[in-house]
């Protein structure tokens, strides 16, 4: 089991999380997730496993909420090591925060529908509600987050019935309480959905903007409205389709950022202050966020683009 890293950083709680010691700020990719390392299921001689961040005053009897982080990379690539800073500083928050690894379809024919991705990542929810004792967590508060291809996975584990690995407990639940989706992949209809190739008419089976129903947790998301993969007008029928059903759906818009925008300072502080505020809304989390949030226009409030004055030249 590899050791915790350690979760109370003066720069982290007084900063953006830019604000990191030089080893993490070099520019370079993490190599390591953070997090107590288990294995959640096995697949021939694989064991897929999984990364738990702790709070530094957890306990084993407390029944905290958790938040189970999925990474991006379309399916094809990607590794768990992209909500490191996220997951460290919800634990500094009181949350128990998860990373995931799941196969990718790396080599894959271009026709191949996600469907080992989504299974694992059942399987994953399903290991930590079955561990939630042991892991000091309330399974009735397991949310599920993620990014791009990550964010489909968060919301299909909250959204969409079926798929499920043969070998999984299918009476341990898989659904996530609430989503907080960065850029996520979540439509994937013949309609312009993204992965709409790999999953040709069977996009039923995987599209969670396809599988809306009253009984789906409450979301947020964030887009950059320069998005070349997910246009803002998608992410808005999403919206509107989850307020039909009676589901809370609140949305985040970023004027000129592209898709992986929040991986970035600013916009990774400010989406996980954003992030903070949702969950501190549900209950999960008490207080304001402790991050310092650089000063930058809120989203959703950008200047309204209005045409130029007519010349009064005749």
């Amino acid at each position: 089991m590899k050791p915790l890293f350690p979760l109370v950083l003066v720069g982290l709680l007084a900063g953006p999380l830019s604000d990191l010691p030089a080893a993490d700020k070099s520019g370079k990719a993490a190599v390591e997730p953070f997090g107590e390392s288990h294995v959640y299921k096995r697949v021939g001689e694989r064991g897929l496993r999984l990364y738990v961040i702790k709070p530094s005053d957890w306990k084993a009897t407390d029944h905290r909420p958790a938040m189970v982080f999925f990474h991006g990379g379309g399916w094809v690539g990607g590794t768990p090591v992209q909500f490191n800073e996220q997951g460290r500083y919800l634990a500094t928050r009181g949350l128990v925060c998860v990373q995931v690894q799941y196969r990718l379809l790396r080599g894959a024919a271009p026709e191949e529908p996600p469907t080992q991705c989504v299974q694992d990542a059942k399987s994953a929810m399903r290991w930590v509600r079955a561990h939630a004792g042991e892991l000091g967590v309330d399974a009735a508060r397991i949310g599920a987050g993620g990014g791009s291809a990550g964010g489909h996975l968060a919301a299909f584990v909250g959204m969409v019935e079926g798929s499920d690995d043969p070998a999984d407990d299918v009476k341990v639940s898989p659904k996530a309480a609430a989503l907080v989706l960065f850029n996520p992949v979540f439509d994937n209809g013949p309609e312009g959905g993204w992965g709409a190739k790999r999953v040709g008419q069977r996009f039923k089976e995987f599209s969670p903007a396809h599988n809306i129903t009253p009984d789906d947790p409450p979301a947020i998301v964030f887009l950059g409205r320069n998005d070349n993969l997910i246009p803002v007008a998608t992410v808005e029928r999403f919206q509107a389709n989850m307020k039909t059903a009676g589901v809370r759906c609140e949305t985040r818009f970023y004027t000129g950022q592209g898709h992986g925008f929040f991986n970035q300072e600013p916009w990774k502080t400010i989406t996980l202050a954003e992030a903070d505020k949702f969950l501190a809304s549900l209950g999960w989390l008490q207080g304001e966020p402790t991050l310092k949030v650089p000063e930058t226009p809120a989203p959703g409030t950008e200047p309204e683009q209005k045409p130029a004055p007519k010349s009064k030249k005749p």
